[in-house]
């Protein structure tokens, strides 16, 4: 009986060292994932805030541009200075309309012509700004004045409502953005209100411009967070899952712990195991292949091919992915070399990195190495910043990134238009592509939010002066709407899938 009795209490102690093992990994790295997200949709919150900023900074200046010039036209007759007037709104982008000021008295509009207002300075923010919930032209639309004056002189000139919740609502997508003029804001709907500004629940962020009087409020919804980690986590759940199950198994067993995962990646990696795919990317224009995204893939002896979202996210968080990426590097370079002599233009290898990555300047060697397998000009490598954890700008990876563009090397920023930090690394870093996620090109025809913004985000890498590469082209009709707007390089399963190396050297001797 004793023996039975310490028999149950052995088993019912291992039941509960099962569960407070299971259990434990699954809680503590939820935790690390709330925490994580709520620091992401901080950054994310004061990056947007700041870009909004930015842009209104960009359009006051027009504004005060005209109003500067008109100036010293105040007190001449309206009928002398109305085509003056007129010219600025034409000129200046934005600019809706300019108006002329003697003694606070609005005499001469744009719009108008002749007029009397009397205008009360007070009204304005600081002197300067006022933000109106519309005009006899527009009641319903609001408007944003900028006012100057000297003297007895004052000019104004006026910014359309529909212009300043244009870019609340796309700089904003996800986030909450306000603009605050003095005791009146703006939301990204267009909405005019009056009074102080609403809490914002979640990574509530409030800036002020440097040059005009007005705030940007950012932030997020109730319950942000968790929607945040439910949709961009989701290999990091079913990750924690897996190291639940797999610690309640050694708690449960008692016996000897078979291999743990990272000891069976640091295998692979030895054996050669994860080995290079190659998807192509082709030229907009004439659909001719221009290089390739290099994949990696896991080929277990017993399990075949795994797929990469079971081992990548385990390999970043291990501090495998380093080697496990200079491996496929060097696995490239030993396919492609032999075949390189051929090539009659520079062929666009692109690899992925993470922000492991830029903790050092091993990167810049294992770059070397590769570019050395090849003579000078026949290969262009890129180097395409995955955005699952946040690469932070410090003085490592700004000499990291400044010694691989004298290297020769490209950097792109992958999946474009999702990430909490593209804006960010965009006015952080020297990049040379954007790379548009696969969630934009498929709602080409479908959705017309998604076709606007991925009409903005083109139209930014033209204004930048960006190379810019579309993934998951999967139709004619997404190819075609592509091209005609200057998207330089297509990937996707239209053109091609992912292959194995030799495979891609017979097709790329075809093409």
């Amino acid at each position: 009986m004793p023996l039975s009795a310490n028999t149950r209490r052995k088993r019912s102690s291992r039941i509960v060292v099962t569960l407070l093992s299971a259990l434990l990994p699954i809680v503590l790295g939820g935790g690390i994932l709330y925490l994580q997200a709520q620091r992401t949709l901080e950054q994310s919150s004061r990056l947007t805030a700041e870009e909004a900023i930015r842009q209104f900074d960009l359009m006051l200046d027009n504004t005060a541009q005209a109003a500067g010039i008109l100036l010293p036209l105040a007190g001449q007759p309206c009928i002398d200075v109305n085509l003056a007037l007129r010219e600025q709104v034409t000129r200046r982008p934005f600019v809706r309309s300019t108006n002329l000021l003697w003694e606070d008295i609005l005499y001469c509009s744009s719009l108008f012509g002749e007029i009397e207002e009397k205008i009360a300075p007070g009204d304005y923010n600081e002197g300067q700004l006022l933000l109106m919930k519309g005009n006899p032209v527009t009641p319903d639309t609001a408007l944003l004045v900028y006012r100057l004056s000297k003297g007895k002189q004052g000019a104004m000139s006026t910014l359309d409502g529909y212009h300043l919740s244009n870019i609340l609502r796309l700089i904003g997508r996800k986030t909450l953005l306000l603009l605050q003029v003095g005791p009146n804001w703006l939301r990204a709907d267009g909405q005019f209100h009056e009074g102080p500004l609403p809490d914002l629940p979640v990574a509530q962020t409030t800036l002020s411009s440097q040059h005009y009087a007005f705030n940007v409020r950012a932030g997020f919804p109730e319950g942000e967070t968790w929607r945040y980690i439910k949709s961009e986590y989701p290999p990091l759940f079913s990750l924690l899952i897996f190291f639940g199950v797999m610690s309640g198994l050694i708690g449960h067993v008692l016996q000897k712990r078979s291999t743990s995962p990272s000891i069976e990646m640091q295998r692979a990696l030895e054996a050669r195991e994860f080995v290079p795919y190659f998807q192509p990317v082709v030229l907009g224009e004439s659909k001719q292949w221009s290089g390739a995204e290099v994949l990696m893939r896991w080929n277990h002896p017993k399990e075949g091919l795994v797929r990469p979202d079971m081992f990548i996210p385990f390999a970043e968080h291990s501090g495998l992915i380093v080697p496990m990426t200079r491996s496929l590097m060097q696995q490239t370079a030993e396919l492609l070399a032999p075949v390189a002599s051929a090539f009659e233009q520079p062929l666009r290898i692109s690899v992925n990195i993470t922000a492991s990555h830029c903790k050092d300047l091993q990167l810049i060697n294992d770059c070397r190495e590769f570019l050395s397998h090849f003579t000078h000009g026949k290969v262009c490598l890129v180097l395409e910043l995955t955005e699952r954890e946040l690469i932070e700008p410090t003085d490592i990876t700004h000499r990291l990134f400044e010694q691989l563009h004298e290297l020769g090397v490209k950097i792109a920023i992958d999946d474009f238009g999702t990430g909490h930090s593209s804006l960010g690394y965009l006015r952080q870093f020297n990049v040379d592509f954007l790379k548009i996620d696969q969630s934009f090109v498929a709602m080409i025809g479908a959705d017309a939010l998604s076709r606007h913004i991925l009409d903005s985000i083109i139209e930014l890498s033209v204004k930048l002066n960006l190379g810019i590469v579309a993934e998951g082209v999967e139709t004619e009709e997404q190819s075609e709407y592509l091209t005609a707007r200057g998207v330089g390089f297509l990937q996707g399963y239209l053109f091609a899938r992912p292959m194995p190396g030799e495979q891609f050297i017979k097709a790329l001797t075809a093409h």
